[in-house]
This record gives C-alpha cells, structure tokens and sequence, in this order.
C-alpha cells in the first residue's frame, strides 16, 4: 500500500478533527438518540431519525479519518525552494484572466483550495510539480486548457 504524503500540520488537524469527533460528537449524538428514544414511538419521531442519521456520518467520517491517518505519512517541508515540490507555496497568474492565485502544494488529506491548500494530486498540482518561477504551465480543466505563468516559489 502507497503512503500518502501529508505535512505536519495537517496531520494534527486530521488528530484534532478526529479526537472532537470521539470525545465530543459521538458522546452528543448517543444522548440525543436516548432522549428521542424517550419520546415513545420511534417509526414517526423525526428526533430519533435526525440523530440517527447524524451519528452515522460522524462514525463515517471517524473511520475516513482513521482510514486517513494509518495511510498517510508525514513528508518534512524544508525550503528555500527553487522548484514547484511538495510543500512549496506557488503564486501562479492565470495567463488569460490576470487571475493570481497563492496556493501551497500538499497531500490529498488535506487539500482545501478555499484556503490555499492544493493537493499534488490535482491536475494543477501535477502540472506545477518540478517547474519554477518564470515558467508557464498549460492545465487540463473541465473548462478546458487554461495557462498558468508562475510568479513564485516560496
């Protein structure tokens, strides 16, 4: 089985994300559904189903991110980098739109673009990895070929 890669910090906010679910949500959701139990008949008590139905997801996503943790390995990011590599943050331009977008290459794990965390596993990621500031970078999007010019690389 391949290890997955994933930075330091975000295999703490994996940890963090994991212990708030065991010992906060799942003792939460138990007491919900034994006060909904409470209410009698179970076949029409919305309660029940709503708990029910949230201590499945909260036990779904314990075992992702278990799953998660066992299968992913920590990769130390040292810079100064002089290429695009796991850990760098790249500023790129969207040559076309004059966009410019600050991300900072990580694992699958933890990818989340809203915050400048983009996964190597993207099609952008792919296509940034092993290039440097000053190159020019063409990416298969859904909405078709897009050109990026890199800025940076921190």
């Amino acid at each position: 089985m391949d290890l997955v890669p994933i930075t330091r910090d975000g295999r703490q906010r994996l940890k963090k994300e994991l212990e708030r679910l065991i010992k906060e949500e799942r003792p939460s959701v138990i007491k919900a559904i034994e006060e909904a139990r409470a209410h009698g008949d179970l076949s029409e008590n919305a309660e029940f189903h709503a708990a029910k139905e949230r201590q499945s997801f909260i036990e779904g996503r314990i075992a992702e991110l278990e799953t998660q943790l066992a299968t992913s390995q920590i990769e130390d990011i040292a810079g100064p980098y002089e290429r695009c590599v796991f850990g760098a943050t790249v500023t790129m331009e969207n040559v076309d739109t004059g966009d410019t977008k600050t991300y900072t290459l990580v694992g699958p794990y933890e990818s989340a673009p809203e915050r400048g965390l983009l996964s190597v596993a993207t099609p952008i990621g792919r296509a940034l990895l092993g290039r440097e500031a000053g190159e020019e970078v063409r990416v298969n999007t859904p909405k078709g070929p897009q050109d990026y010019s890199i800025i940076s690389v921190k």
